[in-house]
């Protein structure tokens, strides 16, 4: 009885889900249409357009702050705003020191760090750490700033410029682990060339301090 009852239900069942159909066709119709639309935009959508990776500050940064993985992320640009000299990879700004401050979201450029690239801000001169004898003066100046550099001899009580119009290109935060017999604080400078002998042997034997430049 089951056997012979068998065609009977295959046919219901079809019957059952043909009807199914035929009442959702407008249904059907509507999301083959879709899936066929979308299909076809797939295939005539442009490539995506091509991004390069750049390193970004998290969060605003001071000057003299030392970069670590916490401060920097990795963003997606495009090609043409991509600025020179932008850093990729965190491992090459591990450790350095910002001559400048960094807002959140800027991108990590090699002027942005103390090191040989700071002068390219200036041309014409080099880069040159210099101790000024008094730290709290230091902390009065701003990337920037154009400096006169003065050597005050202790022994004859007599003060000559040593440089004049130098150029601030970054403030280094404080070292704390400095031994006590070290004084001041440094300052790195942009100089011409012509004055670093100057400027060094001043700093060895006498107490530098600056005054601003007028202008």
């Amino acid at each position: 009885m089951a056997t012979r009852d068998l065609p009977a239900r295959v046919r219901d069942r079809l019957t059952a889900v043909r009807r199914a159909v035929l009442r959702r066709r407008r249904l059907l119709a509507v999301l083959c249409t879709v899936g066929a639309v979308a299909a076809g935009l797939r295939a005539t959508a442009p490539p995506a357009a091509p991004t390069e990776q750049v390193l970004v500050a998290v969060r605003d940064l001071p000057a003299g702050a030392v970069l670590d993985g916490d401060d920097l992320h990795t963003v997606e640009v495009e090609p043409d705003r991509t600025p020179d000299g932008v850093l990729t990879d965190a491992e090459d700004a591990a450790g350095a020191i910002l001559a400048a401050p960094l807002r959140a979201g800027e991108p990590v450029t090699d002027v942005r760090l103390v090191g040989p690239d700071l002068v390219d801000s200036a041309p014409g001169t080099i880069a040159l750490p210099v101790r000024v004898s008094d730290a709290a003066q230091v902390g009065l100046l701003e990337v920037g700033d154009e400096i006169d550099l003065l050597a005050t001899d202790p022994e004859s009580r007599t003060t000559t410029t040593v440089a004049s119009g130098v150029l601030v290109l970054a403030v280094p935060a404080p070292d704390q682990e400095a031994p006590d017999a070290i004084p001041g604080r440094l300052v790195v400078v942009g100089i011409p060339v012509a004055t670093v002998a100057d400027v060094t042997g001043a700093a060895v034997t006498s107490f530098l301090t600056y005054a601003w430049t007028s202008r």
